[in-house]
């Protein structure tokens, strides 16, 4: 078995590295004040916004985590991505038009707009933390990969991903992520499309990969139906209510082209989940021993040189693309919903600019730690994304609802759903009730109890806030 700690793979994966950052370099003119920085400077085309999407979604912890889900119960693991394709099918149709044209590039900024600055407030929190518990899972996948094909002990790999990433984003700002993830995204395709055929090849073709498991791995509805619901609930929810896909989709020039964006991650979503699915199903017949989370990194390690360099090099733009958008959305949110009105009222671009850069640094260094201990990747994921299905809940009733609840019952289902949502996770979803349904079922239960209790008590007007 070839070693991957060769000059060929690192020389590689910096050159490809190396590339991202003269990219970010050469976009920097476009990031010097803090509006630039957040939202790229212009209107990009909907192809270029949907690869940016498409890259967050299918970071490294979603493919890795799919492998690994694949190699314990099999082709029923794509599920996860599927989910998501139906959620950006359904942002298209009820959400993308409505963010675009009322122009706020926060999720925090349309939920106050019904419900008022408290929940501004508690919005941005939940979100960030949301965006956190992603950033943990990106980062332990992410080590898992480097330390299997590079041969290094795996805490250090988490640090190097976590410090190399950071520095990677706080560049050139939204632009350089723009123009970066379209390249994340394409090489990532290309390099899980290579490991696929790899694993086909060295198993004997999909024939033998068949004849090499049971059945059972070949039943699309395996994972059961409550995971299956559960990854719906968690995977367009996560969608309709993540900060990176609402800036997204207000760089572009009109509605229509926010819309076309989102059919296009739709459409390339299902063969990449196929495709990391059968990765895991691959390495349960060539490597049945091993740790279901090296499912994928210990397929690449037994690549040739040239074609592991290029798959590493994809998952790690993918991880560096996954990244960009966790810390370009919560420093965008510390940015808007905390230090402008607190610490910038006279709204100075240069301290602004500042900040956003400083808290673009921060906001990615800060879950290294707890990625270090952590091997459900897949899992935790999904709870960073459950989390913001709590607050899609509320965007919807903000566009079709916007008079039934109360502001009071919006602050409250927001604090209450990400106690709630981390504590049941943390109990391991008692029951067998993923802690995706919490999230949905919380704010639902508190908001119709305040609305149906305000007509015992002075009307509590809904607040027009403006962003």
């Amino acid at each position: 078995m070839p070693t991957h700690s060769s000059w060929i793979v690192l020389s590689i994966t910096g050159l490809y590295m190396l590339s991202l950052a003269l990219i970010s370099y050469g976009v920097r003119r476009h990031s010097r004040s803090a509006t630039n920085y957040t939202t790229g400077g212009g209107h990009f085309p909907a192809f270029l916004i949907g690869f940016l999407m498409l890259s967050e979604f299918i970071g490294t912890a979603v493919s890795i985590g799919t492998a690994q889900t694949g190699f314990k119960v099999g082709i029923s693991a794509a599920w996860n991505l599927f989910a998501l394709a139906l959620g950006f099918v359904l942002f298209a149709w009820l959400l993308a038009r409505k963010y675009k044209e009322l122009g706020d590039n926060t999720i925090s900024g349309v939920l106050a707009r019904n419900y008022g600055q408290r929940t501004r407030f508690a919005t941005s929190i939940i979100t960030i933390f949301a965006l956190e518990i992603v950033a943990v899972s990106i980062y332990a996948s992410g080590g898992a990969v480097l330390a299997s094909v590079m041969q290094v002990d795996r805490t250090l790999a988490i640090v190097i991903v976590g410090v190399v990433s950071v520095l990677y984003v706080s560049i050139g700002g939204m632009r350089s992520v723009i123009y970066t993830n379209f390249v994340h995204a394409a090489l990532k395709y290309l390099g899980v499309g290579l490991a696929l055929w790899f694993g086909l090849k060295q198993v004997g073709g999909i024939g033998q990969l068949q004849a090499q498991l049971p059945a059972r791995m070949f039943d699309w509805t395996a994972i059961g139906w409550g995971q299956i619901i559960a990854w719906m609930i968690a995977g367009i929810g996560s969608i309709f209510s993540t900060q990176y896909v609402i800036q997204a989709v207000n760089t572009v020039s009109h509605a229509g082209k926010a819309q076309h964006a989102c059919f296009y991650v739709a459409i390339l979503m299902v063969p990449f989940g196929i495709g990391a699915a059968l990765i895991g199903m691959c390495s349960a017949v060539l490597f049945p021993n091993v740790d279901s989370l090296q499912a994928f990194p210990t397929l690449i390690a037994s690549m040739d040189q040239l074609t592991a360099g290029l798959v590493v090099a994809g998952l790690a733009g993918s991880l560096f693309g996954t990244i960009s958008a966790v810390s370009m959305g919560s420093a965008t949110l510390l940015l808007r919903d905390f230090y402008e009105p607190w610490f910038n009222p006279e709204k100075s671009d240069a301290k602004s600019l500042r900040f956003v850069r400083l808290a673009t640094i921060a906001v990615g260094l800060l879950p290294i730690a707890l990625a270090l201990t952590s091997d459900k990747v897949l899992m935790i994921a999904f709870l960073g994304k459950a989390l913001r299905a709590s607050l899609a809940v509320l965007v919807l009733m903000v566009f079709y609802a916007p008079k039934f609840g109360t502001a009071t019952g919006a602050f409250l289902s927001i604090v209450a759903s990400l106690v709630a949502t981390v504590s049941w996770f943390l109990a391991g979803n008692p029951w067998g009730i993923d802690n995706a349904y919490i999230a949905l079922f919380t704010p639902l239960i508190i908001m119709g109890i305040s609305h149906v209790t305000r007509r015992k008590t002075p009307a509590e007007p809904l607040v027009q806030a403006t962003s």
